[in-house]
């Protein structure tokens, strides 16, 4: 299992012992992070960290305590506050470059997501998170009790504020990755921030009200759940809420997604249509996978996410060694939640090889410690 980082107190604190806890694997985060920026999108580590600085206002603006936080992340794992910063903009350094160089050398998809309630009301939810195989040296499972507002449990790359995870108030965020020719890098709320606060969030509703108050820098797509039953999916692109589009589940109660915008109201340029995307047929799989499946079996989606047909595009992925390493791709993670239960099991890579084991949230049982 991945490393697990667990942090209490004031944001900074929390920074520190996450940093410190973490120390390795943020500088291998970080030197990752340098040979990706400059193979995707030319910018050496000098570049990269001036450009993040843009988004930092942004950030303060948007939530002024993850700014100490990522402070403390950097003091605690002795590295520059600035390289922090520029893996926490990640996602919008290497997908607006995509986009605006429709780049021969493409930024590794990632994420195949689901959500279902049943009819008796067993709300499940999970994802695979695939990504460049570099992170599978770098994750860790960050436990987080604030002093105010849920605690929270995120499977993240080391030195990221979040990824995806679940809440204390029973609130489960997945998430994948959308680009489409709007993003352009304009300084915004960065996507991994603004998964962070959403997983400080209380419920689905509360969650779209989070997104509907920010400007965001970069497409994505947000899975949201509760464990009222509540289910809704948001596929946002750069800007404030009049960019964003929802979808709800099915007759069936699901909600599958992942890596292009599927909305009907979508009337943008989706950089899946302009270059060859495994996305499609991983939806339609994923589809063709759960159709017959009982609604409430958690094992289905388990078989569906461990899935290779169609390998090395499969929803099960492996990395491609015909591929320079930028170009490959691999389930770093797959989760499997059930939050009628509050239970949660997470794969370390490919679901095929290491299958589920059981997740500590332990830290969940603290609950909202105030209001």
């Amino acid at each position: 299992m991945f490393p697990i980082v667990t942090v209490s107190g004031s944001p900074y604190t929390r920074g520190q012992q996450y940093g410190s806890q973490a120390r390795e694997r943020v500088r291998g985060s970080v030197a990752a992070y340098a040979e990706l920026f400059q193979e995707v999108a030319g910018w050496d580590w000098r570049r990269a960290t001036a450009e993040a600085q843009r988004f930092l206002p942004v950030i303060d603006d948007f939530a002024p305590e993850y700014v100490e936080e990522l402070a403390g992340i950097a003091d605690g794992a002795e590295v520059a506050r600035e390289d922090v910063l520029a893996i926490n903009v990640r996602t919008e350094i290497l997908y607006s470059a995509r986009v605006r160089m429709v780049l021969a050398t493409p930024v590794p998809s990632e994420c195949s997501a689901f959500a279902s309630v049943s009819p008796d009301g067993r709300v499940l939810v999970g994802q695979n998170w695939d990504w460049t195989p570099f992170a599978r040296d770098t994750v860790v499972v960050l436990q987080v009790v604030p002093a105010d507002g849920p605690a929270f449990v995120t499977v993240v790359e080391a030195g990221l504020l979040a990824k995806f995870g679940i809440n204390s108030a029973g609130l489960a965020v997945m998430t994948n990755a959308l680009a489409c020719t709007e993003d352009q890098a304009e300084a915004g709320v960065p996507y991994h921030a603004m998964l962070r606060a959403l997983l400080e969030c209380g419920t689905t509703s509360d969650a779209l009200t989070r997104l509907e108050q920010a400007t965001r820098a970069s497409s994505a797509n947000y899975l949201l759940a509760d464990s009222t039953g509540s289910v809704v999916d948001v596929e946002a692109r750069p800007g404030g809420p009049d960019s964003f589009h929802r979808l709800e589940p099915d007759g069936r109660g699901v909600l599958l997604h992942t890596n292009h915008f599927t909305s009907t109201e979508f009337d943008g340029v989706d950089y899946a249509d302009l270059v060859d995307t495994t996305s499609h047929l991983r939806l339609q799989r994923l589809d063709d996978l759960v159709a017959a499946a009982d609604s409430s079996d958690v094992e289905a989606f388990a078989t569906a996410l461990s899935d290779h047909t169609r390998s090395p595009n499969s929803l099960c992925r492996h990395p491609d060694n015909s591929l320079p390493m930028a170009e490959q791709s691999e389930t770093v993670a797959s989760v499997l939640v059930d939050l009628t239960e509050r239970r949660a099991r997470l794969s370390e890579g490919p679901p095929c090889q290491h299958g589920y084991e059981d997740l500590d949230c332990s830290v969940l049982e603290q609950g909202v410690r105030s209001s």
